[in-house]
């Protein structure tokens, strides 16, 4: 009896996992993003070559790349925060719904934090402004953010994550937050942008 419990578990979660592989993880890495948008290069794609997580999202925000840029720059912990789920990923601050002209300035080799403490993060690696932007490290993860005019002045907002995992590392376990959380944050982040930049500009 218990043998047969064993192999039921068994069959059960791996048809589970085949059911995520196949129809679950397709489409949250891709989530909002066209063929042509998850196929194309990007800034940044040579950072981290034949990643195990590369994620495509996208939105269209109706204002033009200047009005949503500023979002961007001052984005980070200790900064305006991430505009997403502020209790988990703003040690519940509230993410700033104005643009903070002190945090405007950003530079390669900045670092976007990611900590407490605001010394630890993702560093800057290209920045184009008002049009594409990369953090993160080489050969491990990067974030990508393009943002591409559209003719009636609005623009697609494009994310993109690209990370290898490391299997045997203590960062295994930041790995499968990744896999299973990034989608929900990322998706409530690109929201909230949109809802910040149509609504507020940048001139608010």
């Amino acid at each position: 009896m218990q043998a047969h419990l064993r192999w039921s578990v068994v069959l059960i979660s791996a048809a589970a996992i085949a059911a995520y592989a196949r129809f679950v993880r397709p489409w949250q890495l891709h989530w909002g993003a066209t063929p042509e948008e998850v196929s194309r290069a990007l800034p940044g794609d040579d950072l981290v070559l034949r990643p195990t997580f590369n994620a495509t999202r996208a939105i269209t925000v109706g204002a033009p790349p200047e009005q949503i840029w500023p979002w961007l720059v001052q984005a980070g912990l200790t900064r305006a925060g991430w505009y997403s789920y502020d209790l988990l990923d703003n040690l519940g601050r509230p993410s700033a719904r104005r643009i903070i002209p002190e945090l405007q300035k950003l530079a390669v080799g900045d670092i976007v934090p990611m900590s407490p403490d605001g010394k630890h993060g993702m560093p800057v690696q290209v920045i184009e402004a008002p049009r594409s932007m990369v953090w993160g490290t080489p050969g491990d993860t990067t974030w990508t953010w393009q943002l591409d005019p559209i003719s009636d002045g609005s623009t697609r907002l494009i994310s993109r994550v690209r990370s290898r995992y490391r299997w045997l590392s203590p960062s295994i376990a930041f790995s499968l937050l990744l896999e299973f959380g990034d989608f929900w944050m990322m998706r409530k982040m690109l929201l909230n942008l949109r809802s910040r930049a149509e609504s507020i500009g940048s001139g608010s």
